[in-house]
């Protein structure tokens, strides 16, 4: 491990924050170029460092697929980066408000401003995404930043740290070590923003330490997110783009398709066919460089208990015909398995999977699914498969979620004009371009008064004056 890692951690992180602190209240906000000097270093990071990470993440799984690290991780930031620093300067603009007419003559402005020190506790599953995606829209805003890495990704966490300390000053950006308690001295500092990314259980931890120090939090955690094919799904077409969603990062996403939902006389054929459409992606060679490790072996034990469970209650698996290879194992790979016929008792249908496991349940009437799903807590994603419009928007209507793709999955998290954020037990707020530019200020209201307004005409002595104006005043309203 990077010895930069090793120092002693808690009272750096002391100083980090409150050198940022200090200068987030005693200078003024960082002006439009200072923005774009520190989006375009971070840039300059990304781009002149794009081998150096995808080696150090894939070091940390075992091995990650490259192709899944660009088009997921730098692709994505890529362009988050060059979308901010075109719109920054509209971004910045104080805002022009309507006025309402009995308050004439005067002017509304909304004037965005750096809410002071973010911090922001990264993942492990797309570790660069994930941690840089919430800091450029911080950054962007004005704010200053400190990121604590995962623990899972010391490779990554090395790299990041050692470029970031080249690149930035420490009370512009700055990246902690991931020793043992600096997570838990991390959530307790007072910021102005804490953003987590990470599961359910975690959130509720670092929620409850924020909301020590009244800190705002963006959650962004996961859960259940179940996809849905109606009658009127093309299942070929379904089948295949669940597979390449379910297998991405290994099912290591937190928006993949957690279970699917199936009409109960195809649920054979369902199942057979995302069996299909995985080995026909993937193979069965457990040295596939397309295919993904699990990051840990507690995580793989945890996968292949979830596995057994179901077998044991009735689930048929479908896996590769060398699922019992032991290279599959050694490589840290977890063979792609369909659970068909899965049943709300077992232990893969109650808790977040985050592996490639895919559980498919049958179903007679839709609205027993839309019933389901709102017995459960409210998921990050929802996918719908189908050409039956009266039935989508049933089910857009009937259910709440973090965001929605319909006849695919995964896209609606790369639109950029889009806020990306959960809802309930999946998260709080959200970031994305413009979204997360705002998410990461105040956006303080300003009333300009004129010196023509008559508002004085309201103040006591009341009299026979104060009929005549309150009349006025409900025709205003």
């Amino acid at each position: 491990m990077d010895q930069s890692l090793k120092e002693p951690p808690l009272s750096a992180l002391d100083d980090a924050f409150h050198a940022m602190v200090e200068l987030s209240r005693g200078a003024p906000p960082p002006a439009l170029p200072a923005r774009l000097s520190r989006l375009k270093r971070l840039r300059a990071v990304l781009a002149d460092n794009e081998q150096r990470f995808t080696q150090a993440i894939s070091a940390d799984f075992g091995h990650r697929c490259a192709i899944e690290t660009t088009i997921a991780e730098t692709l994505f930031l890529q362009g988050e980066l060059r979308h901010a620093i075109k719109m920054l300067p509209r971004w910045m603009k104080t805002r022009w408000i309507s006025t309402a007419l009995q308050f004439w003559p005067a002017a509304n402005r909304l004037m965005p401003q750096p809410l002071g020190v973010v911090g922001i506790i990264a993942p492990w599953n797309y570790p660069l995404q994930l941690t840089l995606a919430p800091a450029l829209g911080a950054i962007a805003a004005g704010n200053r930043v400190m990121i604590k890495p995962s623990e899972l990704t010391p490779c990554f966490s090395a790299l990041l740290k050692e470029l970031i300390a080249a690149n930035f000053e420490p009370t512009e950006l700055f990246v902690t070590g991931i020793e043992e308690g600096v997570a838990e001295a991390f959530a307790r500092l007072p910021f102005d923003h804490l953003v987590f990314t990470g599961s359910t259980r975690v959130g509720r931890i670092v929620a409850e330490a924020a909301g020590k120090n009244l800190t705002p939090v963006t959650l962004e955690l996961g859960g259940k997110s179940p996809t849905i094919i109606d009658a009127s799904a093309d299942l070929d077409e379904a089948t295949q783009r669940i597979a390449y969603a379910k297998l991405l990062n290994a099912g290591q996403t937190c928006i993949a398709p957690d279970y699917v939902f199936v009409p109960e006389a195809r649920l054979a054929e369902c199942a057979d066919k995302i069996h299909r459409h995985m080995l026909t992606m993937f193979g069965t060679d457990p040295q596939n460089p397309d295919y993904t490790a699990i990051i840990s072996d507690r995580h793989y034990q945890r996968l292949e208990a979830l596995a057994e469970d179901a077998a044991t209650k009735g689930a048929r698996l479908l896996r590769p015909p060398n699922a019992d290879d032991p290279g599959w194992r050694q490589q840290r790979k977890f063979p792609p398995t369909i659970v068909a016929g899965a049943t709300p008792e077992m232990a893969i249908m109650q808790e977040e999977i985050f592996g490639p496991l895919l559980p498919i349940m049958a179903y007679r009437d839709p609205k027993d699914v839309i019933a389901y799903i709102n017995a459960h807590d409210r998921p990050l994603a929802l996918y719908w498969f189908g050409t039956d419009d009266a039935a989508r928007d049933e089910v857009l209507a009937r259910t709440v979620s973090g965001g929605v793709t319909i006849n695919d999955c995964l896209l609606h998290f790369a639109q950029i004009n889009q806020p990306m954020g959960g809802v309930g037990a999946s998260g709080t707020g959200c970031y994305h371009g413009e979204w997360g530019f705002n998410s990461f200020s105040k956006l303080k209201p300003v009333f300009y008064r004129s010196p023509l307004n008559r508002m004085a005409d309201l103040y006591p002595p009341y009299g026979a004056k104060i009929a005549r104006l309150e009349k006025l005043l409900r025709w205003l309203s």
